[in-house]
């Protein structure tokens, strides 16, 4: 079992940046991908960014493409999300999550972090 825990969230200004971690343990080995995911208020959870265990490539949905970049620390075994040119459509709860798939879907993954509230309001 995989154990995800978020960090970082808060409140910034749009135009502002901010940086996610998700630390990992347990049974670290058992996933081939993580990603984030987020929520807004009153909307469906949907996807954000993804990474692959095994060669590190990422993916990015288009309302973040540009702005956000999503990296891997493997000796920490922790995902970060760098979010730079914050807008207020980017409030929501943001979620880590696994999944032994190659890719992420959110019906796919497997294990989820409690999430991080991020607020980007003047």
């Amino acid at each position: 079992q995989v154990q995800l825990v978020e960090s970082g969230g808060g409140l910034v200004q749009p135009g502002g940046s901010l940086r996610l971690s998700c630390a990992a343990s347990g049974s670290t080995l058992d996933y081939s991908a993580i990603g984030w995911f987020r929520q807004a208020p009153g909307k469906i959870r949907e996807g954000v960014s993804c990474i692959t265990v095994s060669d590190g490539s990422t993916d990015y949905e288009d309302p973040v493409k540009g702005r956000f970049t999503i990296s891997r620390d493997v000796a920490k075994d922790t995902v970060y999300l760098q979010m730079n040119s914050l807008k207020p459509e980017d409030t929501a709860v943001y979620y880590c999550a696994t999944t032994t798939r190659a890719y992420c879907t959110l019906s796919g993954m497997d294990h989820w972090g409690r999430g991080t509230l991020v607020t980007v309001s003047s």
